[in-house]
């Protein structure tokens, strides 16, 4: 038993020397492997923080984030490991475009080690990119105000004009109406007062041709 606790040690310690020597070599994928076999028999903050790190040259960061809180969070790991796996951590969170995260993982990280300058050059970055972000999306949504202000203008406009042709066809309908009320059939009493100023007219018209055929009147010749 003794000495089957010995070989599975030595072998979690060779795997963790080939993947340190992969790491070197830029060979990640097989670096990743050999610190995920050496953590088969017991986890330690060196072994999560390495393949941790493996993780994030895949660029595989949401992953490599889990990999960094594991270790940020353990109670038994020494200060500089856990300012080490914030710093990392907000670097995942960098990558990732979650500046608030970042920003708040290189604070944690300086708590623990506050003259770290390379966590101090990450945060001052990391504040900067969040407030290009905010301004971007700022323009963003003054940009999406705009175009949805333009769209109601032009609903209204439309809108608008469908009321005014309504308007237009209402007025025209009276006119029509009043054309044909004269087609109407009259009543008795309109038919009389018609009658009478018919023949009244048709007097006036007698008269007048009375008045044109009498001419000037002769004098009479003495002879």
């Amino acid at each position: 038993m003794f000495l089957c606790m010995i070989t599975n040690a030595q072998n979690a310690h060779d795997w963790k020397r080939e993947g340190d020597k992969a790491y070197r070599n830029g060979d990640y994928q097989t670096s990743e492997e050999a610190y995920r076999k050496a953590e088969l028999d017991k986890k330690t903050a060196n072994g999560i923080f390495n393949l941790g790190n493996s993780i994030y040259q895949q660029e595989r960061y949401e992953e490599a984030v889990r990999q960094y809180e594991e270790l940020a969070n353990r109670t038994n790991a020494n200060d500089t490991d856990r300012a080490d796996a914030f710093h990392n951590l907000g670097n995942s969170y960098f990558n990732l475009q979650q500046f608030d995260k970042s920003i708040e993982a290189y604070k944690n990280s300086l708590k623990l080690n506050p003259k770290d300058m390379a966590t101090k050059y990450n945060l001052a970055q990391a504040l900067r990119q969040l407030r290009l972000q905010q301004e971007q999306q700022q323009q963003q949504q003054q940009q999406e105000q705009e175009e949805q202000d333009q769209e109601q203008n032009q609903d209204q406009q439309q809108q608008e004009q469908q009321e005014e042709e309504q308007q237009q066809q209402q007025q025209q309908e009276p006119q029509e109406n009043q054309q044909e009320e004269p087609q109407q059939d009259l009543t008795k009493e309109e038919a009389r007062q018609l009658l009478e100023i018919m023949e009244q007219e048709e007097k006036k018209v007698q008269e007048k041709l009375k008045k044109a055929q009498k001419g000037p009147n002769k004098s009479k010749k003495d002879w």
